[in-house]
């Protein structure tokens, strides 16, 4: 799959171990995130995502990415293509630099990922957001994400399953 196409406006690669103390700079400013989402970030939590997946999915349906407005990180998102089913695209995590929250950069980047989906045939984008954290639930109420019904308890938060259709 080619990344590049997953935004209009954005350069976007693959994020690898030489990026991670990157994406910890990016991360570790968002303190809002991990008061619901603990424990707090590290570089070696960072590793850890980069390398996880879901049940039955492989390293080549992952997606750690690194979206840049010129040679500044300015989000990461961890997708999975085809989960957790094939026409389903999953959003692991996303993150903006906190610099440009409430701007719209985000929404932009979630709407042209959704758009690119939408064009090779994906039905359905799915995610999870921590239950009581209000910043995160109206961001993906925002862009079109309804609750599924669906939720699970994490050790030390409930995760609320989301989806946008496509």
């Amino acid at each position: 799959m080619d990344v590049s196409l997953f935004s209009n406006q954005y350069l976007i690669r693959k994020m690898c171990t030489d990026d991670v103390a990157e994406v910890y700079k990016l991360c570790y400013k968002d303190s809002l995130y991990y008061q619901y989402c603990p424990p707090f970030v590290s570089e070696q939590s960072i590793m850890d995502d980069m390398n996880a997946l879901p049940p039955n999915k492989e390293m080549c349906d992952k997606y750690y990415l690194g979206f840049y407005d010129g040679n500044k990180l300015i989000a990461v998102m961890d997708f999975i293509m085809a989960y957790p089913e094939e026409s389903t695209g999953f959003i692991g995590f996303f993150m903006t630099d906190v610099s440009i929250q409430n701007t719209g950069i985000g929404s932009k980047i979630i709407n042209d990922l959704c758009a690119y989906l939408s064009r090779i045939e994906m039905a359905n984008v799915r995610l999870g957001w921590v239950k009581g954290n209000p910043q995160a639930e109206h961001f993906w109420h925002k862009n079109g994400f309804r609750e599924t019904g669906v939720s699970y308890d994490a050790e030390n938060y409930t995760v609320i399953v989301g989806q946008r259709s496509l």
